[in-house]
């Protein structure tokens, strides 16, 4: 046999049988993986806006990269193919932070180890990551949190500028972030996701700003409501 018979034999795919037991249980110790992480990204993440909405697709990436994991692993034709599909394919997700980035990694990865049937490894590696993300948050040792957004709107000649507001926020509030800003020669209205220890916080916030503009609105909501 020559080598290029031998070469095009290599390349043949051959329908390995995939054992819908098997496949059923990987399945569902990925959903058992994802919904703890999902909870971990909920309760430990560090981001100020959509946690719970980020976090409900950690199950779905988990799933869809096992599928396609179990199903071209045994064929180098469809790993190939698989390649050259996710060539013309562009994904442009909204990444925002870091952590986020880490997350979908690691949800990426337990897709992976499940679809190559590496239980035990990805088991224990999953573990392993979820304990230190639960003691670092523990041994941090920090006051129950809240994410709010906060609305600062004022009218007028006594209107206050972006520069005090901004100021008063980040004196007031341990985190806090930017994420809208409008301005007329009537109006302004600044938008922030902040982050707070205790309702304390929110009074102090409003009694130093109605100090320098008393006419000022002030609103606080919870972004989960977002």
């Amino acid at each position: 046999m020559d080598k290029w018979n031998l070469f095009q034999r290599f390349l043949i795919t051959e329908s390995s049988h995939i054992s819908i037991r098997e496949f059923l249980i990987n399945a569902l110790i990925v959903l058992i993986l994802s919904f703890a992480l999902e909870w971990t990204y909920s309760r430990c993440a560090k981001s100020l806006s959509g946690r719970k909405a980020f976090a409900a697709n950690f199950f779905l990436i988990a799933f869809t990269t096992m599928l396609i994991i179990s199903i071209v692993k045994s064929s180098l034709a469809l790993s190939l193919g698989l390649v050259g599909a996710l060539s013309i394919v562009r994904f442009r997700s909204a990444i925002k932070e870091p952590e986020e980035l880490a997350y979908l990694f690691f949800t990426i990865g337990i897709g992976l180890g499940f679809g190559a049937d590496q239980r035990v490894v990805t088991i224990v590696g999953a573990a392993v990551l979820l304990a230190v993300i639960w003691a670092r948050y523990l041994s941090s040792k920090k006051t129950r949190k809240q994410n709010l957004y906060l609305t600062v709107s004022g009218t007028g000649k006594g209107k206050p500028q972006l520069e005090n507001i901004d100021g008063l926020v980040q004196e007031a509030f341990k985190a806090s972030k930017l994420v809208r800003f409008d301005e007329t020669p009537e109006l302004i209205e600044a938008g922030f996701w902040i982050e707070i220890n205790k309702a304390a916080d929110l009074q102090q916030f409003k009694n130093k700003l109605n100090e320098i503009s008393p006419d000022t609105r002030v609103s606080f909501v919870d972004n989960n409501s977002f």
